[in-house]
């Protein structure tokens, strides 16, 4: 009610009370239009014109802060969505920082190996090869002292042939003759 009579008092004070003649004719214009408006004001309040109002401010308000509400839970669900998506982030750089050391040092590992390999490969041939030398220098000497006792034997055939008589060559055939029969029984 003491909006109502601030109104009324609001009204009196008005510029209505300015105008010439009696106020409170219905010839005065000024007093026609505050009565209407009056009225008007109390038809508002009879059908609760301002509860309407105020129930619909009151609705957009709760609506305005439902809608704040979801926009917070929408912020906290994007925020933990967006921590959840850093942290696989980084367990997925962490998981490609391990995958690259690893093949790093598998690749470390491999070099390691074929460098060993390759070590052992040449060492098997540096063996055949100095095995290889090694028969090619007995087959040399071999020719060579084949090839000596050849020449050896050639002139000792050659010098015996000069030096030895008919008799004497028949008891040398006959003296290897009794060393090869003894020899063989």
């Amino acid at each position: 009610m003491t909006k109502l009579s601030a109104f009324v008092l609001a009204l009196a004070a008005s510029p209505a009370f300015a105008a010439s003649g009696p106020f409170f004719s219905l010839t005065n214009t000024d007093f026609i239009v505050t009565i209407s408006f009056l009225v008007f004001v109390g038809v508002l309040v009879y059908y609760k014109v301002p509860a309407m109002v105020t129930n619909l401010l009151d609705a957009r308000a709760n609506q305005i802060k439902a809608d704040l509400e979801e926009a917070r839970a929408l912020r906290e669900e994007a925020r933990s969505l967006l921590a959840s998506y850093e942290r696989k982030q980084k367990e997925v750089k962490e998981l490609s920082d391990r995958i690259v050391s690893s093949a790093k040092a598998e690749a470390e590992a491999v070099a390691t190996q074929a460098q060993a390999d390759l070590k052992a490969s040449i060492a098997r041939r540096l063996a055949a090869a100095e095995e290889q030398i090694h028969a090619a220098e007995a087959s040399a000497v071999r020719a060579v002292r084949e090839e000596a006792i050849s020449v050896a034997v050639a002139a000792a055939g050659s010098v015996l042939s000069r030096q030895m008589t008919a008799e004497s060559a028949k008891a040398s055939i006959d003296a290897a003759l009794k060393q090869v029969d003894a020899k063989l029984h």
